[in-house]
């Protein structure tokens, strides 16, 4: 099974892998705090059909002017309220705003995302930790509560993939380059898989996962046996799991 995850892992982990995904939005970007701010937006609508996810979050993007972080940081109330013409899917122009002051919240109490997430690993050494906190100072900010849906709750047992996503985006560093590594104080050993039906189906057909529903417990199980694979970096086989479901199987 390692070896078959070796193989998945080096066909999909290279640089041809970031253009069709949604990596590619902070990839764009070379200021650690547009690469935070854009890869938070582009995490949180990664479902469903990846071209239209590019596609949408590169509107976002249009949106902010392509000044992810200054945008969140200094725009006016007329700035955000021109936000609410956007649409993907589920999540709304009124979500999009929320999440931008939801960030301004953030940002304004800790200096940057990422200094929040690196702060509260410091402190806690556990990403379930993390999770459970992040939600919780994300939306203390005054917004409107239908945004509320688009951040997992790991307390009620969900997987939270988009945001075990974005942390492997800003935790993972290898030569690929797919990753950014841009938390570098928070080791790839602690994190988790970003779980979702591709990489749960090829789990459950390697031994992988046993498991029937896609929640934190499934992902609770999965790293951990990834973990006995590669203790260090037991993420970086998202790139196999993921990889073999959307091209149709091993």
């Amino acid at each position: 099974m390692k070896d078959l995850l070796e193989t998945l892992y080096a066909r999909y982990n290279t640089p041809e892998f970031i253009a069709p995904d949604p990596i590619s939005i902070p990839h764009s970007f070379s200021r650690k705090e547009d690469i935070e701010v854009s890869g938070l937006l582009a995490s949180t609508i990664a479902w469903g059909n990846r071209k239209a996810i590019v596609k949408s979050a590169n509107r976002m993007m249009d949106y902010l002017g392509r000044e992810p972080y200054k945008f969140v940081t200094e725009a006016s109330d007329k700035d955000i309220e021109g936000l609410k013409t956007f649409v993907h899917r589920t999540f709304s122009g009124e979500d999009f705003a929320a999440f931008i002051l939801m960030m301004r919240g953030i940002c304004q109490k800790y200096g940057s995302i990422g200094r929040f997430f690196e702060g509260s690993y410091a402190q806690s050494k556990d990403i379930r930790t993390i999770l459970a906190q992040f939600r919780t100072e994300f939306l203390s900010t005054e917004h409107n509560p239908h945004a509320d849906k688009h951040i997992s709750s790991i307390v009620k047992g969900a997987a939270c993939k988009r945001l075990c996503m974005y942390l492997r985006w800003m935790v993972r560093k290898d030569a690929s380059g797919v990753d950014f590594g841009i938390w570098d104080s928070i080791p790839a050993s602690a994190l988790y898989l970003p779980l979702d039906v591709h990489s749960g189906n090829i789990g459950r057909k390697l031994g992988l996962l046993k498991r029937k529903q896609n929640d934190w417990k499934a992902v609770e199980e999965i790293t951990a046996n990834l973990r006995l694979l590669d203790p260090s970096d037991p993420t970086r086989f998202d790139f196999a799991l993921f990889g073999a479901g959307i091209n149709s199987g091993l």
